[in-house]
């Protein structure tokens, strides 16, 4: 039982060396120096429970200020032959086939898109097709690996709905095959999941 805490300890701090996401980094220590801190108080190894004690204080600081850092978040419409988008679909196409495999990136005036600028970073580009009942099915939405703590996604849908309903849409829809990782993410920014005619939808209902 003691050896197990110190495994888990010890997988804690290995997972958040692969992780990108810099909030997530900092929560996996936390919880990784804190069965630590349990596993030197339990073997009595001070070394272990001071060096990890220090981590904790650290990692919380860091993560205070992680929260209370002001981004600044900007949505930019797309125009067709866009030279910077059509680099950035280019530079991460692996991923994004990856998540939407059957996506049609190709923008033309009739596509509704936009690119999210995080700090003056492309985070996030959306493109969808848009009926004329104010449906727009999302070919994708995609954002960089960086950038995947959930905020850009409250941006699109909370704070800038104001826009997407000024562009005539009343559902954003989802009815292409959604990977796991990606379908926790829809569900979180309060998608509802349909199952109908044997065909698996994600609409959310701006109005």
């Amino acid at each position: 039982m003691i050896v197990a805490i110190g495994y888990i300890a010890s997988a804690f701090l290995a997972y958040s060396l692969i992780v990108t996401n810099a909030i997530k980094f900092r929560w996996l220590n936390i919880f990784g120096c804190i069965f630590f801190i349990i596993y030197g108080v339990i073997i009595s190894a001070f070394p272990v429970l001071l060096a990890n004690s220090i981590l904790l204080c650290i990692n919380i600081y860091q993560l205070v200020k992680l929260y209370k850092s002001e981004e600044v978040f900007q949505l930019l419409p797309i125009e067709p032959n866009n030279k910077i988008v059509e680099h950035f679909l280019l530079f991460y196409k692996d991923d994004i086939h990856r998540y939407f495999p059957q996506a049609n990136t190709t923008i033309t005036e009739k596509t509704f898109a936009f690119v999210v600028l995080r700090d003056l970073v492309i985070a996030n580009i959306f493109i969808a097709q848009i009926d004329h009942e104010g449906n727009a099915t999302v070919e994708m939405n995609y954002t960089i690996q960086n950038f995947r703590d959930y905020k850009i996604g409250k941006f699109i849908f909370e704070r800038e709905k104001s826009y997407l309903l000024n562009q005539g849409i009343q559902k954003i829809i989802y009815n292409k095959p959604i990977i796991m990782g990606h379908e926790e993410y829809i569900l979180r920014m309060g998608f509802e999941k349909i199952i109908k005619e044997k065909e698996t939808l994600f609409v959310k209902t701006l109005l």
